[in-house]
């Protein structure tokens, strides 16, 4: 399809007024599902990134990297094992966890996001103290899954300061020499709310929060977290939308503006969330 000069003036000054409302703004993205797999998808993030970073905004991109650690589980014939959604972690797991994630999954990130012509400087919870956990207490053992007790976004806000986006892996330090794996959506979620954060946007594989959960068109477009508990004993929010839901309530009451939960199979779906009345997905406020 062309596009007429016409009409890109006329994208551009509709954009305005967003640009504006988000210049000088922290919006933290957690990435991961469908839009880390897809080269598409993936060009299409990286694009919406640089775009953001060029008008201003401070974005900071929080990953996970599920597919690829079990790939790496499975070459040395390690069975992955999940726990209520969480990832068990013995030993060997998490040094795999930290190769894959702070390693490989995390520079290729920073190079896909240079080659797309942005700046970037790949960063893990254990650069400058910036993720401090103890084991996390479960009904099951989980194993090295941390709990994230403290949050030092001195590193994190250096690295803005310094004209870079960074683009940070999941794992965690102890307090005393452990090495803790957290999940990716309650790492940003805690990072958002120690930023200061306006939005946190949780990327994933389904519109957002469905009424019926075979039906995507019963989308909830915005709920407020005085409506979660209700929602969960309704059965609406169950299964793995729980601990996403969470995570988003537990952002905004410490006192991120709005988190979102949004669909990355959709290219450009961060734009579409940014930059449009209508937005796309679930807005939790």
């Amino acid at each position: 399809m062309i596009i007429s000069n016409n009409d890109r003036a006329s994208v551009l000054v509709q954009a305005l007024p967003y640009i504006k409302r988000y210049a000088g703004e922290t919006v933290v993205i957690k990435y991961g599902g469908n839009a880390m797999i897809s080269e598409e998808l993936k060009s299409a993030v990286m694009s919406d990134i640089v775009l953001m970073h060029l008008v201003g905004i401070n974005v900071v991109l929080v990953h996970g990297g599920g597919p690829e650690i079990n790939d790496m589980l499975n070459k040395i014939g390690k069975e992955s094992k999940f726990i209520n959604g969480l990832r068990y972690t013995d030993k060997e797991t998490m040094c795999i966890v930290q190769q894959v994630l702070a390693g490989k999954v995390n520079k290729d990130l920073v190079q896909l996001l240079e080659n797309g012509g942005g700046k970037a400087i790949g960063l893990c919870g254990i650069d400058g103290s910036m993720l401090k956990a103890d084991k996390l207490v479960a009904a099951d053992d989980l194993g090295y899954v941390g709990e994230i007790r403290e949050v030092n976004c001195d590193i994190i806000h250096r690295t803005i300061e310094s004209g870079y986006v960074p683009i940070i892996s999941t794992v965690a330090s102890g307090y005393h020499g452990e090495v803790y794996n957290i999940n990716a959506d309650i790492a940003a979620a805690r990072i958002a709310a120690d930023l200061g954060a306006k939005k946190l946007i949780l990327m994933t594989d389904i519109r957002g929060l469905l009424r019926d959960k075979e039906d995507e068109s019963t989308l909830i477009p915005v709920v407020n977290v005085g409506e979660v508990s209700s929602l969960k004993k309704e059965g609406i929010i169950s299964g793995g939308m729980i601990p996403k839901i969470d995570c988003c309530v537990d952002a905004i009451r410490r006192g991120v503006r709005r988190a979102h939960i949004i669909d990355g199979r959709t290219p450009h779906s961060i734009m579409i969330e940014l930059f449009t009345d209508e937005g796309i997905g679930t807005m939790l406020y």
